[in-house]
């Protein structure tokens, strides 16, 4: 009797104790990767905006995650600020094609309310000008008069639409690092 009872001890419970460790490290990686290495900071402004201007959240915090890691304050090399790294330029044309009567103070872009609303408004504009995401992260990044003239190029665009190949080694990494980012959103948050 003994023998068969830790027979059954070793084929059935130990199976299940480890099923249940297993699912116990899966469950707890999983809630670590998304406050560590996906986090959802600024959370209302982030899902206030992409509902606001119909622009997928997970492509918002793929962009600020990229962007800024989540600093407010964050300042590039060339100038860009905030949490969605806004240029001067960027941010005059958000506010024009926003009809914006009091246009976006530059001075302004760290406080994060102004600047997700300015860089997801500058996302949708992009996403409806390009209708691929990836282009429109390029144009994001390298800016839409230099993606206009990669699409022209049947090197970079075959079809005139998507880019197949982005030339600047800076903007396709950074298109790539986006798209992961997106696509780890999407995976941890739906």
């Amino acid at each position: 009797m003994k023998r068969r009872a830790k027979r059954r001890y070793r084929y059935v419970v130990v199976p299940l104790i480890l099923a249940v460790l297993f699912m116990a490290v899966v469950l707890n990686f999983t809630a670590i990767e998304k406050a560590i290495f996906y986090p959802r900071v600024f959370r209302e402004q982030v899902e206030r905006y992409s509902r606001e201007y119909n622009v997928d959240k997970h492509l918002v915090y793929a962009v600020v995650k990229a962007e800024s890691s989540f600093d407010p304050n964050a300042v590039s090399d060339v100038g860009a600020r905030g949490l969605m790294q806004l240029m001067p330029d960027a941010v005059d044309w958000v506010s024009f094609r926003r009809g914006d009567e009091t246009p976006v103070d530059y001075n302004d872009i760290h406080d994060p309310d102004v600047n997700i609303s300015t860089g997801t408004y500058l996302l949708k504009l992009l996403c409806d000008e390009y209708e691929d995401i990836p282009t429109a992260v390029a144009a994001y990044h390298a800016g839409r008069g230099t993606v206009n003239a990669w699409l022209e190029n049947r090197e970079y665009s075959p079809d005139g639409l998507h880019l197949v190949n982005i030339p600047s080694p800076v903007t396709r990494e950074y298109v790539e690092r986006v798209m992961k980012n997106y696509e780890k959103y999407c995976e941890l948050y739906e």
